[in-house]
């Protein structure tokens, strides 16, 4: 269904943890206001995954099993000790992973009341909280997560997703503007930016957006399908069709692409693109790109 990142941010969940599986179906769309991150999702699903600190990591977990893994190892050191930080924070990045996105709030919120001025500690607390729906208090919890003299493109990227879930997307705009003056040219930020443009319905300028993120080279599938859906939205579901078969079969893309064309005949479709449709058999669902998930936290 069309709900959070038509594939909307990131991102906070900020927001593009390793990248969903999605199946190729499901890949067709992703308009995360439902779940950010770029924040998804190029990253775990939700909102623009964001955890406040920088950089990524070549060795963190890749897949299910990997981040078991991770839960397994960190869960007994968190057990062992409540109050280390650094178990609290890779426990709940596992968990969010594993989509166990109520325990991870848990720990999270723990782990702040302990580390309160942990900067990356609030960013994770803040994309969990959009993890579980709880918008208002995410947003708020983010704009606590960085400050100007530190700026951090993923937490901004977080809140643009919060803010566009909020049905705010002037604001969420001008957020990744911001988000975009720290990273140029970051395809999860523009991949945002240019589905907030589209719930806005400035289509053209959708579309100049994301053709500038996925021409940056270092774009998720994810990214290309949202493009697939702003050209769909125009009517041009020729040109859809054929970029939409890049990353799904022939017959694959044909259902995205019939799903599209009788998506954009209803007369309430724009409200079908932010709340949800009718269920296709090849479910679209748009997903919010996120960014990398940070390996390290950093105060």
């Amino acid at each position: 269904m069309f709900s959070s990142h038509l594939s909307l941010p990131v991102a906070p969940s900020g927001a593009l943890a390793p990248p969903r599986r999605l199946s190729r179906p499901t890949l067709a769309l992703s308009l995360c206001l439902a779940g950010l991150v770029l924040a998804g999702c190029q990253g775990r699903g939700g909102l623009g995954d964001v955890t406040g600190s920088i950089g990524g990591s070549a060795t963190q977990p890749r897949s299910a099993s990997d981040w078991q893994a991770e839960s397994d190892r960190w869960g007994k050191r968190y057990e062992a000790n409540p109050k280390d930080r650094d178990a609290a924070f890779y426990y709940a990045r596992a968990l969010r992973s594993l989509d166990q996105n109520a325990q991870a709030l848990a720990v999270l919120q723990s782990a702040v009341l302990t580390h309160g001025n942990d900067r990356a500690l609030l960013g994770a607390y803040g994309r969990s909280l959009a993890d579980n729906g709880r918008l208002k208090e995410a947003d708020e919890v983010l704009s606590r997560a960085h400050s100007p003299e530190r700026p951090d493109w993923r937490i901004l990227s977080a809140q643009g997703t919060v803010a566009d879930q909020l049905g705010e997307h002037a604001r969420a705009q001008q957020i990744y503007q911001a988000a975009l003056k720290i990273a140029p040219g970051e395809p999860t930020i523009l991949s945002n930016l240019g589905l907030s443009l589209a719930l806005s319905r400035q289509l053209p300028e959708a579309e100049r957006v994301l053709r500038e993120a996925v021409a940056a080279g270092r774009s998720d599938p994810r990214v290309r399908q949202n493009l697939v859906l702003v050209l769909g939205l125009q009517g041009r579901f020729g040109e859809a069709e054929t970029l939409a078969r890049q990353d799904q079969s022939p017959a694959e893309a044909a259902a995205t692409i019939a799903y599209l064309k009788r998506s954009v005949s209803q007369p309430n479709s724009w409200e079908m693109l932010k709340t949800g449709g009718a269920k296709p058999r090849a479910k679209a669902t748009p997903v919010q790109a996120r960014a990398p998930e940070p390996s390290e936290p950093q105060g």
